[in-house]
């Protein structure tokens, strides 16, 4: 057996540690998902051994995450696990948690494809979300709200565009300059204009009943009823997959991310590309924001992302700056979100809330991403390095 093969088993072998003590088999005895993980931790050493060193460590962890899960849900009762681990609820919540970090994820992915890290993603993310409410508040559409606040989002990176690459400001810094700016301005203007009332009732962006997926378990009710910008966020990774990697245009992308000074040769403009690219990064993120406060919980509060932006780029670094590996990313942490939710069954009365703990995991995932535990990401080659024209 080859040894990608071998670290395949490995993680598949991880996955079902922790699977087999769920429902719907929910075996009993810790001495099974002990087993299988051993076996999965077997099989990652020897594809390490064969020089799959990458593949080998993620199956390690899947063996250590999978087995550690399956051996705790043993100890649980089983009225506990069917009141957590319902599938259909859970990956239904899985694709809702996750919507807004593909939006961000992806948005990113074509800036740092340009070679302008953009840590701005947080703040523009938040500008959407405040300028998308306003703007369905004011006007009584949410076609209109999601405009607003997708255009704010753009002004605002247009911004950090301006910064990065015109003025070279060093990138992170400029990054965090646009988050304490939309913090800033987001949170006085929603005091301001809404005060201790806080956003009235809008327009909010329907949901697309699929009746036709009603009688298919499983799926019919975890893609039955999804939001319309649910549906736009995974059609989007799709088209970016096709564009960034098989069309002309995205070749120009990547040029100007890896070797903006042949680009510059051959007739590409650096900069007109990476103010598009940081632009529609922002934009992009923005729509990720307005998804928040005009599809998913109808209002505005203060720092409402809190760090979801961030979470996006560690999406897209955990998925090495392909937008199928990013979505994958947004995935995991839009299923350890939507299980931290349902984790409250375990809180125990009258004492610390355990499931409180469980909030952490989604960042606790962002700094093994960032980190690079599982496996060195390798970015485009210029990106956070400003162009000079010779």
């Amino acid at each position: 057996m080859t040894p990608r093969r071998l670290a395949t088993s490995g993680i598949a072998l991880g996955a079902l540690a922790a699977w087999i003590a769920l429902p719907p088999l929910e075996l009993r005895s810790p001495m099974f998902p002990m087993l299988v993980a051993a076996g999965a931790a077997v099989a990652g050493a020897l594809a390490i051994r064969k020089g799959a060193t990458r593949q080998g460590r993620l199956a390690i962890a899947a063996a250590v995450f999978g087995g550690s899960l399956g051996v705790l849900a043993t100890f649980s009762s089983t009225a506990h696990l069917e009141a957590v681990v319902g599938w259909s609820a859970l990956l239904a919540a899985m694709l809702r948690y996750a919507t807004p970090l593909l939006f961000a994820a992806v948005g990113g992915l074509f800036s740092e494809r340009s070679g302008v890290v953009n840590i701005g993603l947080e703040g523009m993310m938040l500008t959407g979300a405040f300028f998308g409410i306003l703007g369905d508040d004011k006007t009584g559409s949410w076609e209109l709200g999601l405009a607003i606040g997708i255009l704010a989002g753009g002004v605002m990176a247009l911004l950090y565009a301006f910064w990065a690459i015109h003025l070279r400001v060093d990138q992170i810094i400029g990054g965090t300059a646009v988050n304490f700016i939309a913090l800033g301005l987001t949170g006085y203007l929603f005091i301001d204009i809404y005060g201790n009332r806080g956003t009235p009732e809008v327009a909010s962006v329907p949901d697309i009943h699929l009746s036709f997926l009603d009688r298919i378990p499983l799926v019919g009710n975890v893609f039955g009823q999804l939001n319309l910008l649910t549906w736009i966020a995974l059609a989007l990774v799709v088209v970016t997959a096709v564009v960034v990697f098989r069309t002309p245009l995205g070749l120009r992308l990547r040029a100007v991310g890896e070797f903006p000074r042949a680009a510059e040769t051959v007739g590409i403009s650096v900069f007109v590309t990476r103010y598009a690219a940081v632009v529609a990064s922002g934009m992009l993120a923005a729509a990720g924001g307005a998804y928040l406060s005009i599809a998913f919980v109808d209002s505005f509060n203060q720092n409402m992302t809190a760090g979801r932006g961030f979470i996006a780029l560690a999406a897209l670094i955990f998925g090495n700056w392909r937008p199928l590996g990013a979505a994958g990313a947004c995935l995991l942490f839009g299923f350890s979100t939507a299980l931290a939710q349902r984790l409250a069954v375990y809180s125990q009365h009258g004492g610390i809330q355990i499931d409180v703990l469980f909030q952490a995991l989604p960042y606790v995932l962002t700094l093994i991403a960032v980190a690079g535990v599982i496996g060195r990401s390798i970015p485009p080659a210029a990106v956070g390095i400003p162009y000079r024209r010779q």
